[in-house]
C-alpha cells in the first residue's frame, strides 16, 4: 500500500495542468512558431545513411533525393569522412500557395569516423537515382589471407611455410 501526501487545498486538476504545461512546453520545441514559415521550408535536412563492409572495402550510401550533384561536397581528412550538401526549394513555386510542405530543405553535414583499415587515398564516389554511393577501399595489409590447411599425417611436413614446431628450453638464472 502507497502512501500519499494529504494536502487540503490542493485542487486536484492541479497535477493534470502541470502535465499539460509540460507536454505544451515539449511540443513548443518541435513546432515552429506562426511567423515562422521559412522554419518548414529551411528546416534541418539529415540524409540518412546505410553503411555496410566486406573483406575488400567499406561502402555508404546516402539518400540524397533532390540534391544535384553540384551540390555536394566529399572530403577525407585525418581518418574523418565528411559529405556536404545542399537541397533548394524550386523558386519557380509560390510558397503562399502550399497547403503543406512536409519535405526538408536546406545544407546538410555528415561526418563519419574511419576505421584504421581504411585507405584515405582509395575513395570513389557515384551519385544515381538520388543515393550518394561512397566506396572506401580497406588497406592492402588489412585485408584478410585465406592460410590452406594441409589434412592427413605429415601434413605439416609438405609445407615449408606452414607453422613450425620449436623446443622451449629451460634456462636457470645463476644468482
Amino acid at each position: 500500500m502507497t502512501i500519499t501526501r494529504f494536502a487540503p487545498y490542493r485542487s486536484p486538476f492541479s497535477d493534470l495542468a502541470l502535465l499539460q504545461n509540460r507536454l505544451n512546453s515539449i511540443f513548443q520545441d518541435l513546432t515552429p512558431s506562426s511567423g515562422d514559415s521559412e522554419a518548414l521550408t529551411a528546416g534541418s535536412f539529415v540524409p540518412p545513411v546505410d553503411i555496410y563492409e566486406d573483406a575488400q572495402k567499406v561502402v555508404l550510401k546516402l539518400e540524397t533525393p533532390g540534391v544535384r550533384q553540384e551540390d555536394l561536397d566529399i572530403q577525407v581528412e585525418n581518418q574523418t569522412l565528411v559529405v556536404k550538401g545542399e537541397r533548394k526549394l524550386a523558386s519557380e513555386e509560390k510558397e503562399e500557395n502550399f497547403h503543406r510542405i512536409e519535405r526538408r530543405f536546406g545544407s546538410f553535414t555528415r561526418s563519419f569516423t574511419l576505421p584504421q583499415t581504411v585507405d584515405t587515398n582509395a575513395v570513389t564516389a557515384g551519385y544515381e537515382a538520388g543515393v550518394l554511393t561512397i566506396t572506401l577501399a580497406k588497406k592492402a595489409e588489412m585485408k584478410p589471407k585465406q592460410v590452406k590447411i594441409a589434412i592427413g599425417p605429415g601434413a605439416e611436413n609438405k609445407s615449408s611455410a606452414g607453422p613450425k614446431q620449436v623446443e622451449a628450453k629451460a634456462t636457470t638464472a645463476a644468482a
